[in-house]
């Protein structure tokens, strides 16, 4: 047994070097949502340089690969996300985006150098796996309505029997891996109001209807959905984040537009938002005068993890690291469309740490001078190989 974990340590680190060098790669050349056309083709030919994969393309720019195991048994599914955010990046990196505009702001370029560098590890080990694990490179994790629903629409998960993801995680030191049971993530919806009012000249608000004054009346009772209609201990996040209208100083506009985000955990309590929210803009627009409309688009899911998939993610994080690496975390306020695996599938998605204040890598996701810590790629590595043999019942 001693000389199999050697093997697979020795395995692992032999593709330490290539797995930076990959995640560096994607970095340099990130591209959007639905158009990572250059990203999975340099996923698809790598792929095509391990023996005993099977390769496919389940759409126009995503990859999967199958490896199928001497004797039949479960099936497992490891999912990567390979798409950039348009953001222009401020790093000063050797590798640095050279796509003006478009950053890997999210950790998404070490979670397909990850997941290829768990591929290859794992494809040695063909003859002494009883079962088959698939390797899903997923496109456009960061714009709704998202890829993984197409991914599931194109049937990589026929046959699956459970499936795990790993997302990098700034807030978290690197050396920690965090999991959650239950719901990890929340689910992410649109909410999108206009107000019709009657515009005319700011000296003379009398005459108007004014829509701003309403639209601000708005954004602040929106928030008492938060404190007074919401228990407590449900966590719901009501953001306005778009406010638009007018256009000269000295004119009251006819409408104005609102947009925001809305996060909650209870699916209950998501399924009856749209209606508490109608009657806050409602109210408020018909005591002023004003005409309305109010519109909430559902998004991505909750990322809800299966007990005994997570179960066996603790088992394996603490065997290969150690029980001062793992940190049971709550749930994150943030989305993911991973959701569409876990909504069909017992799946559990992890969180791996990437930060490093000594190394000032501390800037949040999302943000422009956001990077990684890569000596969390290694680790990455090393818990999608092991967890998913773990999976699948070998030792």
């Amino acid at each position: 047994m001693s000389q199999v974990i050697t093997s697979l340590r020795d395995s692992i680190d032999s593709v330490k070097s290539e797995v930076i060098e990959w995640r560096r790669y994607f970095h340099k050349y990130p591209e959007l949502s639905f158009k990572e056309e250059k990203t999975s083709q340099f996923v698809f030919e790598r792929l095509q340089t391990v023996e005993n994969l099977e390769i496919s393309r389940p759409t126009k720019t995503s990859v999967m690969a199958r490896l199928i195991g001497r004797k039949p048994g479960k099936i497992i599914a490891m999912r990567a996300d390979m798409d950039a955010l348009p953001i222009h990046e401020e790093n000063d990196l050797p590798f640095a985006s050279r796509n003006d505009g478009v950053m890997h702001a999210c950790g998404h370029d070490g979670h397909t150098a990850m997941l290829l560098g768990a591929a290859k590890v794992l494809a040695q080990y063909k003859d002494s796996i009883n079962g088959e694990i698939r390797f899903i490179f997923q496109h456009a994790e960061e714009l709704q309505p998202g890829g993984a629903r197409e991914m599931v629409k194109a049937g990589v998960l026929e046959g699956v029997d459970q499936v795990i993801g790993i997302h990098l995680w700034s807030p978290m030191p690197v050396g920690k891996i965090g999991i959650c049971y239950g719901s990890a993530t929340a689910a992410s919806d649109m909410l999108d109001i206009v107000i019709q009012g009657k515009g005319g000249h700011s000296a003379k608000p009398q005459e108007t209807v004014d829509p701003i004054a309403i639209g601000s009346q708005i954004v602040s009772n929106l928030q008492h959905i938060v404190s007074r209609n919401i228990d407590p201990l449900d966590s719901i996040v009501i953001s306005l984040t778009k406010f638009n209208g007018g256009d000269a100083y000295n004119v009251i506009p006819d409408t104005v537009s609102l947009g925001g985000s809305i996060r909650t955990l209870n699916q209950n309590i998501r399924k009856k938002l749209p209606d508490l929210i109608e009657q806050v803009v409602k109210g408020i627009a018909e005591a002023h005068g004003a005409a309305y409309k109010a519109n909430v688009t559902f998004g991505y899911g909750s990322v809800i993890n299966d007990e005994t998939v997570t179960k066996a993610v603790e088992e394996t994080i603490v065997d290969v690291f150690g029980k001062e690496t793992l940190i049971k975390m709550p749930p994150e306020m943030v989305s993911e469309d991973f959701s569409a695996y876990s909504n069909e599938k017992p799946a559990s998605f992890i969180f791996v740490g990437a930060g490093n204040e000594e190394k000032g890598i501390v800037y949040p996701h999302h943000h422009p001078r956001f990077t990684i810590d890569e000596a969390a790629l290694n680790h990455g590595v090393t818990l999608f190989v092991n967890a998913a043999l773990k999976l699948l019942g070998e030792n």
